[in-house]
C-alpha cells in the first residue's frame, strides 16, 4: 500500500531492497519502516517463512509489503499476528469486505460446476446471468457489456469498442481521443497515453501514442477555476476548450471524449462542477463523437448510486463505459465494458461481435463471484447503509481535521467526496499554513501523504497516500483517500477516523507543529 512513486530515492531503494530479507531493510528506508515492515524471521504464513527469506516477487513497492494471512470484513491480520482496519478496500475494491459467506459459497459451487471455458468457443451461466443482471441494473442506459479481467483491460476495451464503432459504421477517418490532464484510465500504453498522470506516464513517455491521444484540462475547480469566475463560466470555458480541441483536430477525426465521472487516485475524489458532463456531451454530440466514462474506480455503487454518473455526472449516461473494482469487489479479477444502444447497434448491424478479447475474459469464476458481490449489494440494500455511513464520515473528517480545535485545519486544503468515497487534500503553502512546518523533519524526508498512509498503517489502518495533484505537472499536491466497504458501520467509521486524525497529527507534529 505504501508508495514512493517515481522518486529517484525510491527507484535507488528498488534495486537494493529487493535483494535483501525485508528484516534487514536499505539503510534509506530502514529507519521509516522498520516497525511497520520488518517481519521477524520467525513469522509465518501456513508452512512458508517469508520472514527468514527475500522476496521472490517483484513489488509495486521498493520493499516487501507486510503479509496478509487472513481477512474477514474490513479487518486484515497479518503473519505476525497484527491486525489491520481496511479503510480504502485495497485501492476501492473491496466493497463488501473480505470473507463474506454468500460469495464464497458461490465460487466454491462454480468450481464445482465450470471454473473456464474459453470464450470464443464456450459461453458459461455465470457471464450471461450477471450480464442480464448489470444491463437490467442499468434502467436502459445499455444493451450489451463485455467482460474483462480488470480496469486497465475494461479501458484497453473502451477505446478498441470506440474505434471498431466507427470503423465499421463506415468513418474509419475517426481516429483521435480527448481526454483530461490529471487524469488516470489504467497502466497499459494504451489507457497510460489516453490518460494524463504525469508520474506514472514519464518512464514510457518514449514510447508513448502522442498522434491519437490528446487533453484538454481537468474539471477541477478547487485548483483550477479563476478567482472571479461563476462555476456556470467556468463550465463554459471547459465546455469551449474542448470544442476548440475537436476543431483543431477536426471534428469528424475525433473518436470520443473520456473522463472519469469523479476522478479518483490522481487528484483524490474530484467531481466535476454542476453541468460539466452535459456541456462535455453537447461537444461531443455537435460532432458524432462518442460520450465515454471511466467508473473503474468510482462506479459500481461507490459514490452510492450504481453508477457515479446517476449522481455525480448530471444523470447523463455514456455511450461507453468502463467499471471494474467493485464489480467483483475483489473476490475475482474482473472488469466490464458498458455498451449503450447506439454503440450495440453499430456493432450488431455490422459484424455483430466483439473484435477484442483476452484468455480469462467471462471467466466462470469470477462471473460467480460478481454477480454473487452485486446481489449481496442489492439483497442487504448496502447503497441505503452508504447514504447513512458516507456523510457521516465527512462530517466526521470535516469535524476532526477543519473544525475550531483541530491541529491540522490550517493544512487541509479541502474534504471532498461522497457515498463511500472521500478525499483528504493537504496544502503547506497557503496563508494559514506557510512557514509553519519544516517539511523535510519528517522521518526520512518523505512527502507528507506517504508519511500519513505509512504512519496509519503503524497504527492499525489501512489508507491511500498520493502526491503530485494539485498541478499539471505532477509536482504539487498531497492527498489520501478513504473507501470503506459498503458495509462499514458507524462505529467503524468513527475508529477509522480517530486512527486517521491521529496519524495526521502526529506526522505534523514531527515536522514542527
Amino acid at each position: 500500500m505504501i508508495c514512493l512513486k517515481g522518486t529517484p530515492k525510491a527507484s535507488r531503494a528498488l534495486r537494493r531492497v529487493l535483494l535483501v530479507p525485508i528484516s534487514q531493510p536499505s539503510r534509506s528506508i530502514s529507519h521509516i519502516f522498520t516497525r511497520t515492515l520488518a517481519m521477524s524471521s520467525s513469522t509465518t504464513n501456513g508452512d512458508a517463512k517469508f520472514g527468514s527469506r527475500p522476496t521472490a516477487i517483484l513489488h509495486r513497492t521498493p520493499w516487501r509489503p507486510p503479509v496478509a494471512s487472513s481477512a474477514e470484513g474490513i479487518y486484515i491480520t497479518l503473519e505476525d499476528g497484527k491486525q489491520l482496519i481496511d479503510a480504502v478496500g485495497g485501492a476501492a475494491v473491496a466493497c463488501i469486505g473480505n470473507g463474506h459467506p454468500a460469495v464464497k459459497k458461490a465460487i466454491k459451487e462454480q468450481v464445482d460446476k465450470v471454473s473456464y471455458v474459453y470464450n470464443m468457443q464456450l459461453s458459461n451461466e455465470p457471464a450471461e446471468e450477471l450480464a442480464h443482471y448489470l444491463i437490467g441494473a442499468s434502467k436502459g442506459a445499455f444493451d450489451l457489456v463485455g467482460f474483462v479481467s480488470g480496469g486497465s483491460e475494461a479501458m484497453e476495451g473502451v477505446i478498441k469498442t470506440a474505434r471498431q464503432y466507427f470503423y465499421e459504421t463506415g468513418q474509419p477517418q475517426r481516429k483521435n481521443f480527448i481526454a483530461r490532464q490529471l487524469s488516470f484510465h489504467g497502466n497499459t500504453l494504451a489507457t497510460l497515453s489516453l490518460a494524463y498522470h504525469p508520474t506514472r506516464r514519464a518512464p514510457y513517455a518514449a514510447i508513448m501514442n502522442t498522434e491519437n491521444f490528446h487533453h484538454v484540462s481537468p474539471a477541477y475547480a478547487a485548483r483550477f477555476k479563476g478567482k472571479d469566475e461563476t462555476e456556470e463560466q467556468y463550465v463554459e470555458r471547459l465546455r469551449k476548450e474542448l470544442e476548440d480541441k475537436f476543431i483543431e483536430l477536426g471534428p469528424d477525426t475525433v473518436i470520443g471524449f473520456v473522463a472519469e465521472t469523479v476522478v479518483g487516485a490522481t487528484t483524490g475524489v474530484v467531481a466535476a462542477p454542476k453541468g460539466y458532463f452535459k456541456a462535455m456531451k453537447s461537444v461531443c454530440d455537435k460532432y458524432g463523437a462518442l460520450f465515454i466514462l471511466d467508473e473503474v474506480m468510482s462506479g459500481m455503487g461507490r459514490m452510492g448510486t450504481l453508477h457515479a454518473w446517476e449522481s455525480y455526472g448530471d444523470g447523463i449516461s455514456p455511450d461507453l463505459q468502463a467499471v471494474a473494482k467493485g464489480l467483483g469487489g475483489g473476490y475475482a479479477a474482473i472488469g466490464a465494458v458498458f455498451m449503450s444502444k447506439r454503440v450495440a447497434d453499430g456493432v450488431r448491424d455490422a459484424s455483430g461481435f466483439w473484435k477484442h478479447g483476452h484468455t480469462y475474459q467471462a471467466n466462470p469464476l469470477a462471473c460467480a463471484a460478481s454477480l454473487a458481490v452485486q446481489k449481496v449489494i442489492a439483497e442487504e440494500k448496502l447503497l441505503d447503509n452508504v447514504a447513512v455511513v458516507g456523510p457521516h464520515l465527512g462530517a466526521l473528517l470535516r469535524a476532526r481535521l477543519q473544525g475550531p480545535n483541530a491541529l491540522a485545519a490550517p493544512f487541509v486544503f479541502d474534504i471532498r467526496g461522497g457515498g463511500a468515497w472521500w478525499g483528504i487534500e493537504f496544502d503547506f503553502d497557503g496563508p494559514d499554513a506557510a512557514g509553519k512546518l519544516d517539511l523535510g523533519k519528517i522521518r526520512g524526508g518523505e512527502p507528507f501523504a506517504m508519511a500519513v498512509q505509512a504512519r496509519a498503517l503503524e497504527n492499525g489502518l489501512v489508507i491511500m497516500g498520493f502526491t503530485g495533484g494539485a498541478s499539471l505537472d505532477g509536482k504539487k499536491g498531497h492527498h489520501c483517500m478513504l473507501s470503506p466497504a459498503y458495509n462499514v458501520t458507524k462505529e467503524q467509521v468513527e475508529t477509522i477516523v480517530d486512527i486517521f486524525v491521529r496519524s495526521v497529527e502526529e506526522v505534523l507534529k514531527e515536522a514542527g507543529l
